[in-house]
């Protein structure tokens, strides 16, 4: 920076030495002078080009170091945020989830933390260069011309005006930017996971169509930040262009009337386009760090984001369960004022296995998720072995317990990694025997890999009756005291649920079951068959107390 300020001196001497008008050299060039002895016009003019080729090299170097150092300072600083934004999102409760689309909370993690990138890599260290630049050159051009200084800086007080007319106009058109994006990132998400559906039903053109509009928003929220930039940009250099102006007319009547040198006059010129640079730079810097505050405080959004479900102050850890489960009165609302539960009072012992039936939406995933505390009950408590699950750790409590969904959920990775999820150092032989109480082992063996074959993305490259079998043998393996089977056999073959089914004896002996099913053959051999119906509990027997009915 410093040393860039130099050129315009050292330009102003050589033009003035070559031109004979020289009456007095610059303090650079009068410093080296005195040093090296130098005299004369030639020679002189010599000492000056390795000043200025001196001068040059030092500000190649300063700007290299300043790069090199402020890119990873900025890199430093944004792979903290992500870290701490993918932490903070491992934490927020499923309600948070069941509010945001992936493809949005994807945004916030990426192209948000992409736009603060922007600023803290380059940004950051080129608005305190640009201020430090305003000061030096302010200090340079009235120390040479008061009068011109004061004429070249009398469009200032214009440019504050233009940028406050522009501060809250950027302010919302880039926040408009970053949401449109957002709704692309959202919809182009969930196109891709449901390409199977979209194929199948024939959509691709409606989706297109949709996609479409919804990239138009995104493209209209651009162009209207793009004018908002160029406007700005645009008046910033009309100001200068006047500023210029002005000065080479009233520089001109000084050189005219001998009160300045023509070389005095090219460094003040020189001076006047560095001071307005900083400048323009600011204003390209101001458009970058509306984008960047955007983008941040999306992310700050999420990072104030509180997560419903948290650990007591006073929390302590669950010891070893038997898997003695307690409903008193328990009531849950998604929405303030529409209870899913209502005053549920239901006992389940130790061992036994109790089937939850009821029509769509009568409340059973949500009884089964206040188990495990996905959710806070509104009302009453849920206690496992005496000990109300508001009291204990989250960990300590999930730890115990295990869950094969409808929906099995496998991660890019070998099979042997997602059977092992969540464990370390598993024995191969407990691995093994896991799979072979659920059936699975058979089929993993005539895979090329076995037990090393890498699954594709949720597990895409196995038939959906081997990846629920994979998640069976997860939870198996996981040996959990409760074990939550939450519609785990309703989309699977007739040959994979006879496995299952030969397999679920052995699996719920010995712990506490619930088990959410529609099959006949899943209920029959349940202990209890809880009857929910509309978030009440309407029946509770066996299944031929049930049927006698």
């Amino acid at each position: 920076t410093v040393t860039g300020l130099l050129m315009p001196l050292l330009l102003g001497d050589a033009i003035d030495v070559a031109t004979g008008q020289i009456q007095q050299l610059n303090f650079i060039d009068s410093f080296v002078a005195n040093i090296f002895h130098v005299s004369g016009s030639l020679n002189t003019l010599t000492m000056i080009f390795f000043v200025f080729l001196a001068s040059g090299l030092l500000q190649w170097a300063g700007q290299y170091l300043q790069q090199y150092n402020m890119a990873n300072v900025g890199r430093s600083v944004l792979f903290t945020i992500r870290v701490q934004m993918f932490t903070h999102l491992q934490k927020l409760s499923l309600s948070f989830y069941d509010r945001h689309e992936v493809g949005r909370v994807m945004s916030r993690v990426q192209n948000d933390v992409a736009a603060l990138q922007e600023v803290l890599t380059t940004g950051v260290l080129e608005i305190v260069a640009d201020f430090l630049i305003l000061g030096i050159v302010v200090f340079m051009v009235f120390t040479m011309n008061v009068q011109l200084a004061l004429i070249a800086m009398s469009v200032i007080p214009v440019l504050l005006i233009v940028m406050f007319f522009y501060e809250k106009l950027s302010r919302n058109t880039f926040m408009r930017v970053r949401q449109a994006i957002s709704v692309v990132n959202a919809d182009l998400q969930e196109n891709i996971s449901g390409a199977r559906v979209i194929q199948a039903m024939s959509r691709e053109n409606i989706n297109l169509q949709r996609f479409g509009s919804v990239n138009e928003q995104n493209l209209d929220a651009n162009l209207q930040a793009t004018r908002v930039s160029s406007g700005l940009m645009s008046s910033v250099e009309i100001l200068i262009g006047a500023s210029m102006a002005l000065v080479i007319i009233f520089g001109g009547y000084q050189i005219a009337a001998g009160k300045l040198l023509l070389g005095q006059m090219v460094s003040f010129l020189l001076y006047v386009q560095r001071f307005f640079e900083p400048i323009r730079s600011l204003s390209m810097q101001y458009t970058q760090l509306q984008r960047a505050t955007a983008g941040g405080q999306r992310i700050f959004e999420v990072l104030d984001v509180e997560p419903e479900i948290k650990d007591a102050p006073d929390a302590v850890d669950l010891p070893p369960i038997k898997g003695d489960i307690v409903f008193d009165h328990a009531s849950f609302s998604y929405v303030e004022g529409v209870e899913v539960l209502h005053d549920i009072n239901l006992h389940i012992y130790p061992g036994e296995t109790i089937a939850l039936v009821g029509s769509t939406g009568a409340g059973k995933s949500t009884f089964v998720s206040l188990v495990s505390r996905f959710y806070e009950v509104t009302k009453g408590s849920v206690s496992i072995d005496g000990n109300d699950i508001r009291k204990v750790t989250q960990e300590s409590l999930r730890q115990q317990i295990g869950m094969v969904l409808q929906e099995p959920f496998l991660f890019s990775g070998t099979i042997k990694d997602n059977i092992t999820y969540g464990r370390e150092r598993v024995a191969d032989e407990e691995v093994y025997t896991a799979t072979k109480a659920v059936g699975a082992h058979d089929f993993i063996m005539r895979l090329e890999k076995g037990y090393d074959t890498f699954l594709q993305e949720r597990g895409s490259n196995l038939s959906q009756g081997q990846r629920q079998l994979i998640s069976f043998a997860r939870a198996v393996l996981a040996n959990p005291r409760i074990l939550i089977l939450d519609e785990a056999t309703a989309n699977i073959d007739t040959q994979t649920e006879i496995l299952i089914q030969r397999a679920l004896k052995n699996i719920l002996k010995d712990r506490t079951s619930l088990v959410i099913a529609h099959r006949l053959s899943t209920i029959h051999d349940a202990n209890r068959v809880v009857v929910l119906d509309a978030g009440k509990i309407v029946e509770i027997g066996s299944h031929q107390e049930l049927i006698a009915k």
